[in-house]
Formats: C-alpha cells, sequence, structure tokens
C-alpha cells in the first residue's frame, strides 16, 4: 500500500515526511477495519480508498486559508483527518451527527496521536462553537444554499467555505443567498480517480 500512496503523491506533487505517509496509510486500514462491522463507506476496497478519500482530501490542502477550521458532516472524518495529518500546525473540529462515525473518528485519533483534531457529536446548527473558524469544509455534504444557510454561524468574519463537489453547477450558485459570493471554483487534481472533481470557495 505504501508504494501505492507514494505513486499518488508524486502524481499530485505532494510531499510528505514518512510519519505523515504512514499515519495516512494506518488511517485507510483503521477504515477498513472498523467498515467491516460500521458500514462507514461504501468503498470497500483498501487501494481504492488511497485514492477516493485520501487524495480526495488533501489536494484541497493548498487552498486552505487559517489556522482554525470545521469539517462539518464528516462522516468517519473526511476530509478532516487526512488534512490534520498532513497540517499538524493547524486545528480541525470535526463535526458528524452519527454516534458510529464519531467513535471511530475518536479511536483514530487515538490510535494515530493526533493532537490537532476535536470531534464532536452534533447537528449543525445546534452546534455553537466559542471561538468561530476561518473555514468551514464540506465533502458532499449539501448544497451550497444548505452549507451556508446552516453553517453561517460557525465562521469568522473574514472566512471562507470551502465546498468539495464533483461536478460544478452554475445552478446551484445561483440559489445562494445575496451575501455570499464566489471567490474561487478550483478544478482539482486527483490521480486516477473517475470523474471530474472541484473545490468551491465562498466567502
Amino acid at each position: 500500500m505504501k508504494a501505492k500512496l507514494e505513486n499518488l503523491l508524486t502524481q499530485a506533487e505532494i510531499q510528505l515526511t514518512d510519519q505523515q505517509k504512514d499515519q495516512l496509510i494506518q488511517l485507510v486500514q483503521l477504515l477498513n477495519k472498523w467498515n467491516k462491522a460500521y458500514n462507514l463507506t461504501s468503498v470497500r476496497d483498501p487501494q481504492e480508498m488511497l485514492v477516493k478519500h485520501i487524495l480526495d482530501s488533501i489536494v484541497v490542502s493548498p487552498y486552505l486559508q487559517g489556522d482554525r477550521f470545521i469539517d462539518v458532516g464528516t462522516g468517519p472524518g473526511l476530509p478532516g483527518l487526512p488534512l490534520a495529518i498532513i497540517n499538524p500546525t493547524k486545528q480541525f473540529v470535526l463535526l458528524d451527527s452519527l454516534g458510529k462515525r464519531i467513535s471511530f473518528i475518536r479511536n483514530a485519533v487515538r490510535e494515530l496521536g493526533l493532537t490537532n483534531v476535536e470531534p464532536i457529536l452534533s447537528r449543525v446548527e445546534e452546534y455553537q462553537p466559542e471561538q468561530k473558524f476561518d473555514g468551514v469544509l464540506s465533502r458532499a455534504f449539501a448544497s451550497l444554499k444548505d452549507m451556508t444557510d446552516w453553517c453561517h454561524h460557525l465562521l469568522k468574519k473574514d472566512g471562507y467555505f470551502y465546498a468539495l463537489k464533483g461536478i460544478y453547477h452554475e445552478d446551484e450558485v445561483q440559489e445562494l443567498d445575496k451575501k455570499f459570493e464566489v471567490k474561487d471554483v478550483i478544478t482539482l487534481h486527483v490521480p486516477e480517480l473517475v470523474g471530474e472533481r472541484h473545490l468551491i470557495v465562498l466567502r
């Protein structure tokens, strides 16, 4: 699996430490193990997880501005856990309303020795953080309108929404409240992934 990860990272032009690579592989192994009992992801093959979960999460890293992020509807910690592994100086809150997912994340944080992740079991509209975030992340979570409507209370004034999407739909942008604007639409390159990936940055 290490050779496969090395190859993907080279194609994506991402440089990581040996420890970070080992943690990413360990995360896939944990996901694979827990998946058999808890059905956390529809991706069953660990080699495929490297592409669809790990690389698909970390290609967003260069575009993150700030130090404090919340991953809303994180599922089994995607993209939050891979991003936390490769950004040890940034803080990540991983929020999900399903107990088994948060249990998995807590276990992964412990096993991987991560000190920059805080798992939160809550519905997003009920979560009131003491400190607002530089960025709100979501991956295949909801429409842009739902994301901004449900999560705007989490963001600092100058913070950004980062929506990880497949195909970019212009009509989703038209539905947005006028107080939000699209700062950037970035086409992401995920090696060996079939289909389009986009990062939509809103403010």
